[in-house]
């Protein structure tokens, strides 16, 4: 028999099947180290509701610029977009975690001007929890939100709102000082008290290395398996895009070529007179 011994890591289990009630901030806290944690984007009611049974979190992202909106980057969502969207998928909802994404100026000015925001959010909308980006320079913030009773989910590495000082869209962490830079943040961030830390856009290896160094659960987004968690923007994941999909993405569905197809095939029926027929109206016997 060898004498090499194997540290084994056994899964917590998940609070989530079967509980009958939302999944906690506490209960994610809980997960590191065990069980992946599973959340999507959501930003309508019905989509939460298909979604819910499969997610411990559910994040209205400020991606709902870009998804719903049309908008080339997640800077032209206001606060009123991300509460209006957050109430509608608290209501479709039922099981998951839901937790909005603190929109771009609603939070940076300071401490104040941050926890006016989040407390508007969190009272509107009904949501467990919100997500801010930044690393040190927003640790003073999380600490002081965290003090006074929200629950804050970080962001760190590529960090879409900080898109025009990055230059554009790309992987973090792949010189030594960047490397240096994404793990100040995650420890700042992790140190001021959030929950969770969205890694996002980071190289497998500096992802790995934060989640192993950090006590704070971690959801990566282009980062690496061995983070705690993991999230992805669900019309990305679910192919309701056809132009683009991003090196991270792994498309588990193609809807959108359904969904054109079946446009297409009503579209035929209606200029054919085939649809509605006698089972789809009224007084036809």
């Amino acid at each position: 028999m060898s004498t090499n011994s194997t540290l084994k890591i056994v899964p917590k289990p998940s609070s989530k099947k079967n509980s009958g009630r939302r999944v906690t901030v506490p209960d994610i806290t809980n997960r590191k180290g065990g069980e992946p944690v599973v959340s999507l984007t959501a930003y309508t009611a019905p989509m939460a509701k298909i979604l819910d049974p499969h997610c411990d979190f559910l994040l209205v992202g400020d991606s709902l610029g870009m998804v719903l909106y049309g908008l080339e980057s997640t800077l032209g969502v206001t606060l009123d977009m991300a509460i209006n969207h957050g109430a509608a998928v608290v209501r479709g909802s039922t099981q998951a975690c839901v937790i909005v994404d603190m929109p771009f100026g609603t939070y940076q000015e300071s401490p104040e001007q941050a926890y006016r925001n989040c407390a508007k959010v969190m009272i509107e909308a009904g949501c467990s929890a919100v997500k801010i980006e930044g690393g040190t320079e927003m640790a003073e913030t999380v600490q002081f939100l965290v003090e006074r009773g929200i629950p804050v989910m970080g962001h760190v590495g590529l960090k879409p709102q900080s898109v025009n000082v990055a230059g554009g869209y790309r992987a973090h962490g792949r010189n030594q000082d960047e490397a240096a830079k994404v793990k100040k943040d995650a420890h700042a961030i992790a140190d001021a008290g959030a929950f969770s830390i969205v890694i996002e856009g980071v190289v497998e290896h500096l992802a790995a290395e934060i989640t192993r160094d950090i006590s704070t659960v971690t959801i990566g987004i282009g980062a690496s398996a061995a983070c705690d968690g993991q999230i992805l923007v669900t019309e990305d994941a679910m192919g309701m895009f056809t132009d683009f999909t991003p090196k991270f993405v792994k498309r588990f569905a193609e809807i959108g070529d359904q969904m054109d197809k079946a446009a297409a095939d009503y579209a035929k029926e209606v200029k054919a007179r085939i649809f509605p027929a006698d089972e789809h109206c009224y007084g036809k016997k």
